[in-house]
């Protein structure tokens, strides 16, 4: 296995501005160019600090365990261990870290099987910066990065590939099965997730506290054994409720 990278100072911290908590941030990629790229990026803010690098999925867990990250960034191809099935042995570990995965494809298969696997999110390798670090903040704040557009683009790719029903146990029969035990007030939050709404959003739809909403979306991962808001996105949409 390739060496992890740590790109810390000696004592671990990002300089004297680190006094103010940080989101700790892995970057998985095999490309030379694109982790320097991405630790610049990030590496110059207060609030993030890029604790480590991994240039395959196989060197994820030691990574993970090594530098206790919040986020892990992650490319989807990579020539040992695939970003998708590094996510998935990650997400399936108690407690880890949440993961963005970076592609140069938006509406690429790998990165719905991602999604469904617990990772909150994607980034395609040229977004530009600000959206990048905004895109961490959102993760590391238990947000999703989905949005709308992004969401109808996800989806639309879904429907067009997806087959027909295959038995009583098909993706949409699962999904309106498990939407359907929710309260009337849980559909409604489960909904504006599917539309990738923020909590913000969602609380001037439904007159509820951001608090509230936040209380909801708990409790909607709780009932529907889901590991983030995205899931939940995916699960509504299956069931073909927006």
């Amino acid at each position: 296995m390739a060496a992890v990278a740590d790109v810390t100072g000696p004592s671990g911290v990002a300089g004297p501005e680190s006094a103010v908590p940080s989101v700790r941030v892995l970057i998985v990629d095999d490309d030379a160019l694109v982790r320097a790229g991405l630790s610049m990026i990030l590496g110059g803010l207060p609030d993030l600090t890029v604790v480590g690098e991994a240039t395959d999925g196989s060197e994820v867990p030691a990574a993970v365990a090594a530098y206790a990250p919040d986020v892990v960034l992650m490319d989807i191809r990579m020539p040992r261990v695939d970003g998708l099935t590094a996510t998935e042995v990650l997400r399936a570990q108690p407690h880890p870290p949440e993961v963005l995965v970076l592609t140069t494809f938006d509406a690429d298969e790998q990165v719905l099987r991602a999604l469904r696997a617990g990772a909150a999110g994607f980034l395609l390798k040229d977004t530009p910066p600000a959206e990048i670090v905004h895109a961490v903040r959102r993760v590391a704040a238990g947000e999703a990065t989905l949005s709308p557009t992004v969401t109808r683009t996800l989806i639309a790719h879904v429907t067009a590939a997806a087959p027909g029903p295959v038995g009583p146990d098909s993706r949409r029969e699962r999904a309106l099965r498990l939407l359907g035990g929710l309260s009337e007030r849980e559909r409604q939050v489960a909904v504006a997730l599917g539309r990738g709404q923020t909590n913000a959003e969602i609380a001037g739809e439904l007159f509820m506290s951001v608090a509230t909403v936040k209380a909801y979306v708990s409790r909607l991962l709780t009932r529907l054994d889901l590991n983030n808001r995205v899931q939940v996105a995916l699960l509504v949409h299956d069931a073909g409720l927006v």
